[in-house]
């Protein structure tokens, strides 16, 4: 391969269908940004799995490199912003799905969607929060501007899951009373090493229940939606909250005012796409100062860029533990 070309998963078009595969590729074949990027590492979220399999129409546009979390260092820059060296992360602003994106080891994007790493996160460790990462900290901040405060019992549900593993582990070390609820009780361990101090069947939030049930919940972090975010909500106590931020289980939300207008619960919308750019290095920063080494050794499985399209398919069926950090 010549100094011209580099690796990319591309997605491409045709009567057929959409197809991808690990291709060689130039800078021609990128979006005109002002930031060329040598991309270190990337990550696989639940939204990647969909654009690989060409679901959900998350690409939008074709030929395109999938991948909507990237790290690494300028290369080239044109925006007086940013410097040839500098180390930076972006997550969000449609990139992975309308404009090239991270499963690629360059990239041309836009400065203004870049953020600095602050010095206490590589770009390793912030590939290994990435999307799910950064979205699990809004939830959490979410709770607390909600007056959420430590010691108060807390649901995290798909909580094996990338965002729900950092939530897991955020909110724990926040010194909150941490409950998670997943599927999958054979990573009970993974879980309780993450700080949880008890799991809970997703059975027992899956089938419809009464649209009010025991205050068990002072907040939660819902990543999954449909009739599991029913339940918690019905199983919020009086005053508590939601951070919603998911729909792994629907898009649907078959419940009732109840939980609203008899307890107070509120229902918080959490959304990182768009997150202002001006306040995304504070969560970074805040994400470092909360997370040790060991937490994200403890929730990460490292992959090659040539392993990433076969995993697409465990990702949707919810297989994938923690969080895949793609190295490039």
């Amino acid at each position: 391969m010549s100094s011209d070309t580099f690796r990319a998963i591309m997605a491409r078009k045709s009567e057929a269908g959409q197809t991808v595969a690990l291709e060689a590729i130039t800078l021609a074949d990128l979006p005109d940004g002002d930031v060329t990027l040598d991309v270190e590492y990337s990550s696989l979220n639940y939204k990647d799995g969909l654009a690989l399999k060409g679901l959900g129409r998350i690409l939008r546009t074709f030929p395109m490199v999938p991948g909507v979390d990237l790290a690494g260092t300028v290369r080239a820059s044109a925006n007086p912003g940013f410097a040839a060296g500098d180390t930076v992360v972006l997550t969000g602003w449609g990139v992975g799905e309308h404009w090239s994106g991270g499963f690629s080891e360059r990239a041309r994007v836009k400065g203004e969607w870049l953020v600095k790493l602050p010095p206490n996160l590589s770009a390793r460790e912030a590939m290994v929060l990435g999307t799910a990462g950064f979205t699990a900290m809004l939830c959490v901040e979410a709770l607390e501007r909600h007056g959420l405060a430590a010691g108060a019992p807390v649901l995290v549900t798909g909580a094996a899951g990338g965002v729900g593993s950092v939530a897991v582990r955020l909110l724990s070390r926040l010194g909150y009373e941490v409950s998670a609820l997943t599927g999958r009780p054979a990573e009970a361990d993974y879980l309780k090493a993450l700080g949880a101090a008890h799991i809970v069947d997703r059975a027992t939030y899956a089938v419809p229940g009464k649209p009010l049930q025991s205050e068990t919940w002072a907040g939660a972090v819902d990543t999954v939606g449909g009739g599991v975010l029913a339940n918690v909500l019905a199983a919020t106590a009086y005053g508590g909250a939601v951070a919603a931020c998911g729909l792994a289980g629907g898009s649907d939300l078959p419940t009732t005012v109840f939980p609203f207008i008899l307890r107070g619960v509120a229902l918080l919308g959490v959304e990182s796409v768009a997150y202002p750019t001006v306040r995304r290095a504070a969560v970074w920063a805040r994400l470092g100062d909360l997370l040790t080494p060991e937490d994200f050794a403890h929730m990460t499985r490292e992959v090659r860029l040539e392993d990433v399209i076969g995993l697409a398919d465990p990702i949707l069926k919810g297989e994938v533990r923690g969080r895949t950090v793609i190295a490039l």
